[in-house]
């Protein structure tokens, strides 16, 4: 695979990126078996590998780190912090308190003392970013980070954090983490562009949409919203909703249109997110061994400007099939009191 700059920060990374998402509690339970598919995949030519705390609540992060064991010079290793991770109410977010503390734990778990990226999952409105980039710039400053990141940031969001490090002489985000598919492009409108501004790199989670751009959800079939993704995130694989009934659509369209590219729909979806200039890799997350060979497969499709022409036509630039693919919605829309004053103050206005 040819090495692409991560951002500005001189790192080299492989277009395809090994999300470990799967290994754990959440998908491939076997810990021999996940080993073999990260060993595989690095075999291939991936020297790129993300991870976050929360997934399966740490056990990715020792299943990673068993893996590198002898391995980890060779790796670009990144891991995420902020989801919840126990029940003290203080074990989650973006505060320092949290980050100081958690770095150790993952530093712990992956068996090795330094991460080439640190990311902040989600963005935690309780915390003001300046607080949160001080951390950070320290974790950078002792040498148990090399470089720092967001995921699923908002575009004026991304710019906050730019603006408040140059301000205060901080670190500053190297690169971003968004959901982007075929299904998924509402950050083509405003945050890739942000990224390309400030000189980000771009690590792009979810290129197959959760597994819809494999084939695995069409019309007439039933989704079981017990288990897997669909148990853990129903609003974005209930086919009742909207929304999904939408996606069912588009993926008909788009599994035509791979068949007359002469391409699987798997590698169309993934195809189209590294072609897009802001992208710097996408995050494969593979359960099995056959998982990963036939994304591997893939690595060398590209696709003519014919054919993402008729992607447009199907799915705009810029749009979201399914607005809950998006990954984070500001509490702002999600809590009604943030729209809405006391009765007291309305009735005196």
């Amino acid at each position: 695979m040819r090495l692409r700059t991560l951002g500005a920060t001189g790192i080299k990374v492989s277009p395809y990126c090994l999300g470990a998402m799967m290994f754990g509690a959440w998908g491939n339970q076997d810990h021999d078996d996940s080993v073999k598919i990260i060993h595989a995949a690095l075999d291939a030519g991936i020297n790129f590998v993300d991870t976050a705390d929360v997934y399966s609540r740490g056990e990715s992060e020792e299943i990673v780190g068993k893996a590198l064991r002898d391995r980890r010079d060779d790796v670009v290793l990144a891991t995420k912090v902020h989801g919840v991770m126990g029940d003290d109410p203080n074990m989650s977010g973006n505060s320092r308190r949290w980050i100081i503390r958690e770095v150790e734990n993952s530093l712990r778990r992956l068996g090795t003392d330094y991460l080439d990226l640190y990311q902040i999952h989600r963005p935690d409105p309780e915390t003001d970013i300046e607080e949160t980039l001080s951390a950070l710039t320290d974790l950078v400053r002792a040498g148990k980070v090399r470089a720092i990141g967001s995921s699923t940031f908002p575009a004026e969001q991304i710019v906050e954090a730019q603006w408040a490090a140059e301000r205060r002489g901080f670190e500053r985000f190297r690169c971003e983490q968004p959901p982007y598919s075929m299904l998924t492009r509402g950050i083509e409108a405003n945050m890739l562009p942000t990224a390309q501004k400030y000189g980000m790199g771009v690590i792009a989670w979810s290129p197959l949409s959760g597994g819809w751009l494999t084939g695995r959800y069409r019309k007439g079939q039933e989704i079981d919203l017990t288990t897997g993704r669909a148990g853990r995130l129903p609003a974005r694989f209930d086919p009742a909703l909207p929304g999904n009934q939408r996606k069912f659509d588009v993926v008909e369209q788009l599994v035509e249109l791979a068949r007359e590219s002469g391409v699987s729909l798997t590698h169309l979806a993934v195809a189209f997110v590294v072609a897009h200039p802001a992208v710097t890799s996408a995050i494969i997350g593979p359960r099995t061994m056959d998982q990963l060979t036939d994304l591997l497969a893939g690595a060398e499709v590209t696709l003519s400007d014919d054919v993402l022409d008729r992607i447009d036509a199907i799915v705009p630039p810029g749009t979201n099939v399914n607005t809950a693919d998006s990954g984070w919605t500001s509490p702002a829309l999600t809590d009604a009191i943030a729209r809405r004053r006391p009765a007291d103050k309305r009735a005196a206005a």
